[in-house]
């Protein structure tokens, strides 16, 4: 028994005696091991990034930065939606400028189609049709797409003389009281809107040069060409949204459905073009109205009985 316990009392103290030279060889591995691990996540954390250049055969290393010390941002495109910058900038002041929620009040105003609706001029979509062609072709659509060709040209050639005589010839070109009310109210609000909100160089000086009330087609075509917006969109844009008012008042008179009123917006969909090429290339000269209806439709919804528009 004796012997045993001897025996077991010198195992034990071999054990504890090769334990103690053990231990700190174990702890500087584990030591080791742990910054290893620490380096290696460093190193796949902080992503270095090399930028070498080779010329003349001889490579410089020219940065190494810690990927998470910088901010990456991303380089402006040089399209959008295959659209350069400024045209993309263009397209959306030109889609705001004309979209039926830009606060004009065109929504108020019917250019005498109440009149003619209440007169039996226009019964349904094809009489409806007629006589907005007419008006577009023949009448207020031409000559405000001239003046707005106009005053566009003449803010974009600095021709401040050339944009005034326009300015004051359109505002004397409406054939009522009531469509001079609608033109001059539009123009007004459409330059407050964008004096409040969507004000550029150039604009304060092109309306001090106009001396007096602007009338919508002429506001339009003066806000496109310091907005740099294409005159051919304008053009386009406008008497899109023209027609768009006109169908809409009698759309709510007719009365018609939706699905017509975008029957009626098909077909003068080739129309509006002719009379924007008609319009681009016409002179003061050119301007003139053969609609007599309409404009005696104007005049006589100034005493009409009951009206929902004001004009």
């Amino acid at each position: 028994m004796k012997a045993a316990a001897m025996s077991m009392r010198m195992a034990t103290r071999t054990i504890i005696k090769t334990m103690s030279t053990i231990t700190p060889m174990v702890m500087r591995t584990a030591m080791t091991m742990t910054m290893t691990m620490i380096m290696i996540m460093i190193i796949i954390t902080m992503s270095i990034a090399v930028t070498r250049i080779t010329t003349m055969g001889t490579i410089t290393l020219t940065a190494v930065t810690p990927m998470l010390m910088t901010t990456t941002r991303p380089e402006p495109p040089e399209l959008s939606g295959g659209m350069a910058p400024g045209e993309a900038a263009a397209l959306y002041r030109l889609m705001t400028f004309l979209s039926p929620a830009f606060p004009v009040g065109a929504f108020s105003y019917s250019s005498g189609i109440e009149w003619a609706v209440e007169a039996g001029d226009i019964v349904d979509r094809a009489s409806f049709g007629d006589w907005l062609a007419a008006m577009l072709s023949d009448g207020s659509g031409l000559c405000d797409g001239i003046f707005l060709c106009h005053a566009y040209r003449a803010v974009e050639a600095g021709d401040d003389r050339a944009l005034r005589d326009v300015a004051e010839l359109a505002a004397a070109f409406v054939p009522s009281r009531e469509r001079q009310l609608e033109t001059m109210a539009q123009g007004r609000a459409f330059i407050d809107t964008i004096s409040a909100a969507w004000c550029c160089d150039g604009f304060d000086q092109a309306i001090a040069c106009c001396e007096g009330p602007i009338v919508y087609p002429v506001a339009v075509g003066l806000v496109s060409a310091v907005h740099a917006i294409p005159l051919a969109s304008a053009l386009h844009a406008f008497l899109h949204a023209v027609v768009s008012n006109w169908i809409s008042a009698g759309g709510r008179l007719i009365p018609l459905g939706q699905t017509d009123c975008q029957r009626l917006l098909a077909m003068l969909e080739s129309m509006v073009m002719a009379t924007a090429q008609r319009a681009l290339a016409a002179t003061l000269d050119d301007l003139g109205s053969a609609t007599f209806r309409a404009d005696l439709a104007s005049l006589r919804h100034e005493t009409q009985y009951t009206r929902l528009f004001r004009s």
